[in-house]
């Protein structure tokens, strides 16, 4: 037998795309010629059952040759079948060995479109092919091509059922030639192959060889069967993090489709704006594709780390991309409700524990809220927030325990420490407040305010509910006359001066600003509008019960009297957040100011 001829692909001659254009990575065809090596061992487990070897494939590379082999003692092919198989670009033979063997496993077969195999021409100036066939009687068969269009095809002197295949590898492409770049390659794409895979060095053989992959990695087992400690070796040997995960959702499910995984959920201490990626590692059939596929992944979960392994996934030709179809979809919206579901479970069975970790994933859970209206659905009734008495509530918990004094009103606070003088107003009236110091609450409250609009949400700054008690003998002031002091000791013609019965009468006065213009100016800053010029909108209440506040109304319009409001703003504003600079510097001077005329009188 020999022969010589053209590669026939149905549609047109495609190989200088493929060997430019079909892979986003040229290392890829490490990958495919892998996986080409573990469905040849695959099909001849299923063709010679328990008669077949022990299967394995084999990568070694040669420098001083300038070849990189691929070696499988799997399933080989006759020359009919390289015909078929290898001349016919595009021509699956995983599908055509699947219609030979309706209803055996075919978990393990990789294949779809027969055009992994070439992609070895986008590395090599020459491959060839060497093969024996397990059929009874098979002669070896040898096949070489020099670009992918043109083909030699003659006898092999090979002894040994299966396959290997020789890349004579380009001048320009020698690091493929080196041993720490193959294995490399083949720690990212194939560490879980189902097969076991080598990695040698010709001249310089491990006296011990191991397989470079583990060919059953831990999603594949019975979640009752993993323990604690394998989930966070796994955890650790997979993405290289020593701080073990908070906890993890193990998917295994066999219908309505295939689907195999470990979620896990890491400590996201970071701020909403930095965090990354985690990754989510996707696998078909053991075959590492690509991290963090949106379509398959929402985009939400990739703030976590796992592995997914789903061998129905329709692939395109390059194994990078999915189509975006009605099963991808199904596939995200059942990984989004097992997530919701761990959650939920979480919070109902352990909730001292589910609070011990809201704080690491609470940005996770508030993003996926705002981008998927379904997991919203799922975990709205779960959402805990921190309070500034100590404990943890869901939202209701924290309407019904202020109901009396504040209906369908949420207070909060974005800074605790800053603004606790405030809080302490609203907590001496029996007024929980809310803690929102995350940059992603500026977002969420808008939310949760849309999903549910009987419900209102104001910082401590922004209200009175509550604050306030008018009785009889409350003093009447003139308002007039005390606006325009205040607006004449700052000189701010516009401000907004009200008086308003303070129930602790040891507060002069309190600043408040407009709760939805504050939040859009926060938004902004948020999102790096560091130029945005709104002006706070603001208004100074004064508390017509404190003796200070009654005192001005009687004193004149002298340097002292507008010193003296000047301190009574400063301080009202320092209650809810920090002077700047400038403005503190005045501040202590006008205390010590005030302090000397103690000393004269």
């Amino acid at each position: 037998m020999n022969e010589q001829g053209n590669i026939s692909i149905h549609a047109q001659n495609i190989m200088p795309i493929i060997k430019k254009w079909l892979y986003s990575d040229k290392d890829i065809f490490i990958r495919e010629l892998v996986s080409n090596g573990c469905d040849a061992v695959t099909k001849r487990r299923i063709a010679e059952g328990e008669d077949a070897p022990a299967g394995t494939v084999t990568v070694q590379v040669d420098e001083t040759a300038n070849e990189l082999r691929f070696v499988d003692n799997g399933i080989g092919m006759t020359a009919d079948e390289v015909q078929r198989y290898i001349n016919q670009v595009a021509f699956s033979s995983a599908e055509e060995f699947i219609k030979q063997y309706e209803g055996a496993d075919k978990g393990g077969i990789i294949g779809h479109f027969g055009l992994g195999f070439y992609s070895a021409f986008m590395v090599s100036e020459r491959v060839t092919i060497d093969t024996l066939s397990c059929l009874p009687g098979s002669e070896g068969v040898r096949w070489t091509s020099e670009d992918g269009m043109t083909y030699q095809m003659e006898p092999s002197d090979r002894t040994e059922i299966g396959t290997m295949i020789t890349l004579v590898i380009q001048s320009d492409e020698k690091d493929f030639l080196k041993k720490y770049r193959v294995r490399e390659v083949l720690e990212r794409y194939c560490a879980f192959m189902n097969t076991p895979v080598y990695l040698e060095e010709v001249g310089k053989p491990d006296e011990e060889p191991k397989p470079i992959n583990e060919t059953r990695p831990l999603w594949l087992k019975d979640p009752k069967e993993c323990t604690e400690e394998e989930y966070k070796d796994f955890y650790t040997k997979v993405f290289h993090e020593f701080e073990p995960p908070l906890f993890w959702v193990h998917l295994n499910v066999d219908y309505p489709f295939n689907l195999k995984g470990i979620l896990y959920f890491p400590k996201l201490k970071q701020e909403f704006g930095a965090m990354t990626e985690g990754p989510i590692k996707l696998f078909s059939g053991q075959v590492f594709v690509a991290d963090n596929i949106k379509e398959v992944i929402p985009e939400f979960l990739t703030l976590l780390k796992g592995a997914i392994d789903c061998p129905d996934l329709p692939l395109n030709v390059s194994r990078s991309f999915l189509q975006n179809d009605g099963y991808v979809k199904k596939l995200s919206a059942y990984i989004t409700r097992k997530v919701a579901d761990r959650l939920t479970g979480l919070f109902n069975t352990e909730r001292e524990t589910y609070e011990k970790y809201w704080a690491d994933i609470h940005p996770f859970v508030k993003y996926g809220c705002m981008k998927d209206e379904s997991f919203y659905d799922r975990v709205k009734e779960i959402l805990l927030f921190k309070t500034s008495e100590g404990p943890f509530l869901t939202r209701q918990e924290y309407l019904d325990k202020n109901k009396e004094k504040a209906e369908n009103k949420v207070f909060y606070s974005t800074d605790e420490k800053r603004q606790a003088a405030t809080i302490s107003l609203y907590m001496n009236q029996g007024i929980d407040v809310m803690v929102l110091d995350s940059p992603i609450d500026v977002n969420f409250i808008s939310f949760l305010e849309y999903k549910d609009n009987q419900v209102k949400y104001s910082r401590v700054d922004a209200d009175l509910t509550g604050l306030t008690e008018k009785t009889e003998d409350t003093p009447k002031l003139d308002a007039k006359r005390l606006e325009t002091l205040f607006r004449d000791a700052l000189d701010e013609k516009e401000l907004t001066v009200t008086l308003e019965p303070l129930k602790e009468e040891m507060i002069p006065a309190i600043i408040l600003e407009e709760e939805q213009m504050r939040r859009f100016r926060d938004m902004s800053r948020l999102f790096g509008h560091t130029d945005y010029s709104g002006a706070p909108q603001y208004k100074l209440v004064l508390n017509p019960r404190c003796a200070v506040i009654q005192a001005l109304d009687n004193r004149p319009a002298d340097d002292e009297t507008l010193t003296i409001c000047r301190q009574i703003f400063d301080l009202a504003e320092m209650a809810r957040q920090p002077l700047e600079p400038e403005a503190m510097r005045k501040f202590i001077a006008r205390g010590h100011e005030m302090l000397a005329w103690l000393a004269v009188r």
